[in-house]
């Protein structure tokens, strides 16, 4: 199982070539199971550009399998500390977003397949995360 970051899936859904999208479809091929989170959901459709965009990841992602925060207040706030963390080492985390998605693949012991620059700063404060 590997937890895909919004970055990865829009740019499979829009059929761009990158390294994670890749390492998506690698994985894919090899029956691993993609999950997002409700995060992850909501920013990929907060992305759509038309109605029929919208509907059409509506029914894909909403068919995908979904990790929770274990916790309902403690992994928001474990998600803040990670950003606590990073800002003390003087590393930039521009979404707290990212802090969540983090912690929900520390917490369930998943890699994440990323294309941001938000979670190298997050793994240098965080060991636990591991990526795919």
């Amino acid at each position: 199982m590997v937890l895909v970051d919004t970055s990865v899936w829009i740019d499979f859904v829009r059929g761009r070539s990158t390294q994670a999208v890749g390492r998506l479809r690698v994985a894919l091929d090899q029956g691993i199971v993609a999950c997002l989170t409700s995060l992850i959901y909501q920013e990929i459709l907060q992305g759509a550009e038309s109605e029929k965009a919208f509907r059409d990841f509506c029914s894909f992602f909403s068919g995908q399998q979904f990790l929770h925060p274990r916790d309902p207040i403690g992994s928001h706030e474990a998600a803040a500390r990670l950003y606590f963390d990073c800002r003390r080492r003087g590393l930039t985390v521009r979404s707290a977003n990212d802090c969540l998605v983090a912690q929900v693949a520390i917490e369930h012991e998943v890699a994440l397949l990323h294309d941001d620059r938000d979670f190298q700063s997050i793994g240098k404060a965080a060991p636990r995360l591991k990526f795919a």
